[in-house]
């Protein structure tokens, strides 16, 4: 997945108007809220995680990480992340600029409650260059999230 196929999604929901684009990295945490001026917290991260067969994106706020027995609890699995490869292979899309937008239905998007206190957030949008402000909701929604879950703590 490129960052093509993701502005023209956004430009298909009258969005792109909200699409960032920097000559400086967005690839972590720290590099886009370095980048865009925010703090790391308001960087929504994707990460993408091996479910049965393929895999599954897990969107949280940027100061948050996998609580290990939430997420067991919840998923009835162990929280395992794809190599960079398998998330090439699977997804389309490359680390660090990994998105829920525009993605393959096979891959199942969950948003983590841990976004839910900040007004706006900011996801990657198909590269490490480009980022989308959108709201939580607004995240859940384009994200075509299949719910919203609580697997994350916060990391400060």
């Amino acid at each position: 997945m490129s960052f093509e196929i993701v502005r023209t999604y956004f430009e298909e929901e009258s969005l792109s108007e909200r699409i960032r684009s920097f000559d400086d990295s967005c690839a972590t945490v720290e590099e886009a809220a370095k980048t865009i001026g925010v703090i790391p917290a308001r960087i929504a991260k994707t990460l993408t995680l091996r479910k049965d067969d393929g895999c599954m994106m897990l969107v949280m706020a940027g100061n948050a990480g996998i609580d290990n027995k939430k997420f067991r609890h919840y998923f009835g699995m162990k929280a395992r992340m794809l190599t960079a490869e398998e998330v090439t292979q699977m997804t389309g899309q490359t680390v660090g600029g990994v998105c829920p937008f525009a993605t393959s239905n096979t891959v199942a998007v969950y948003i983590d409650c841990s976004i839910q206190q900040y007004e706006t957030l900011f996801p990657a949008c198909g590269s490490p260059y480009h980022v989308v402000e959108l709201t939580p909701n607004e995240l859940f929604q384009y994200g075509n999230a299949v719910e919203w879950v609580d697997v994350c703590k916060e990391n400060n």
